[in-house]
């Protein structure tokens, strides 16, 4: 059996463009070393995201994200080395049992609702397969998802095949754009509205100059306004408190990419990282929420090879520890860019998420000493 996603060319692809402000914007300091060009998973060479973002009415808020770990360029059709985490399973994220079983990643990562991973799933199959022609023999795409059903109506089937299709069209490397985009249109996190993050993290020479992007959708932290802690500050519980409308806690998913040459099992080490920097923004893995981990390495480009033998490079266990700090940093980061650049939000019958009070977070950390300069 041979899986390959091949390199796609197209007429046109629109650059999923930052607009929002973003957390070092408002002077938030983070720490775990420098970010690169564009602080963001596309600072590793040829990662590209695109976003197809559906708001109709006023019950329609969701969307589609996709992640191309190698782009649209001929080098797409190589596989990835990978590893999967899922730190609570209460979500879903598809083809993980084949990237368990080999330890490669296959196609691109696609993020939505809930209810459409399986509309997703079976348009990337059916993309592909109009693309290559249906002798080429791979039905086992990545899609992952959290709930938008406070915002949006999530049973009313409202992302469909083209809506997956074009977010693989229009994916681009620079900036990628935050908050209520994509998969992220309908998302809150600890009661604030929320959506797509990402942050980028770059080792120093001494450490293998190696580059380390991280993307999230981040609907987590339900109504828990008190658990959120920013710059290790709890502003949380020094926001004003309101009744949610939804005490549902919500989930994550987040994709971790680098260019450092990882194996499997260690790319797998990798993406639990990712659970600490969760962490630090005080989420807690709650029952209900579903915490789910990717992480894929674009070194060792002849991975995926079929026959003959390959051969490959490796960074020691030993020193992975920078890798570590960078992938805490970045998700921290990430799910923090992802409530700064939410924006109240009026969806499903009526409800209402407000943005994150940006004004009081930049109050409450400077009285804290925790504002860039301080």
């Amino acid at each position: 059996m041979r899986h390959a996603w091949l390199g796609l060319t197209f007429a046109a692809s629109l650059p999923a463009l930052a607009a929002e402000p973003r957390g070092r914007d408002l002077g938030i300091p983070f720490d775990f070393g420098r970010p690169g060009r564009w602080n963001a998973i596309t600072d590793v060479a040829g990662v590209e995201v695109g976003h197809v973002t559906l708001i109709e009415g006023d019950s329609v808020r969701t969307g589609v994200t996709a992640v191309l770990p190698r782009g649209k360029s001929d080098e797409a059709r190589q596989r990835c080395f990978a590893g999967f985490f899922a730190l609570n399973g209460n979500g879903d994220m598809t083809g993980t049992h084949w990237i368990e079983e080999i330890g490669l990643l296959d196609g691109p990562v696609l993020i939505t609702n809930t209810n459409a991973v399986g509309v997703v799933r079976d348009a990337v199959i059916g993309y592909a397969a109009r693309r290559w022609g249906r002798d080429e023999l791979w039905s086992l795409p990545v899609v992952a998802e959290t709930w938008d059903g406070d915002l949006s109506d999530i049973y009313g089937g409202h992302v469909k095949a083209e809506h997956a299709h074009r977010a693989i069209e229009t994916a681009s490397a620079g900036p990628v754009a935050e908050g209520s985009v994509g998969g992220g249109t309908g998302m809150r996190s600890f009661g604030y509205k929320s959506g797509i993050g990402t942050s980028s993290r770059v080792l120093a020479p001494a450490d293998g100059g190696f580059t380390v992007g991280v993307l999230v959708q981040s609907n987590l932290g339900g109504g828990n306004r008190r658990l959120l802690r920013i710059a290790g500050v709890p502003v949380g519980e020094e926001l004003p408190e309101r009744a949610p409308e939804s005490a549902r806690n919500g989930s994550i998913i987040i994709v971790v990419a680098t260019d450092a040459p990882l194996l499997p099992h260690q790319l797998k080490r990798l993406a639990r990282r990712a659970a600490l920097g969760q962490a630090r923004t005080g989420a807690i893995g709650a029952d209900s929420s579903g915490d789910i981990y990717l992480a894929f390495s674009t070194a060792n480009p002849r991975a995926g090879e079929s026959s003959g033998t390959v051969p490959l490079t490796m960074l020691p266990s030993e020193r992975m520890d920078p890798l570590s700090e960078a992938v805490i940093g970045a998700t921290e980061e990430a799910i923090v860019n992802s409530l700064v650049a939410g924006r109240t939000m009026t969806g499903f019958k009526g409800r209402r998420v407000e943005g994150l009070p940006l004004e009081r977070i930049r109050e409450i950390l400077g009285r804290h000493g925790r504002l860039a300069g301080d």
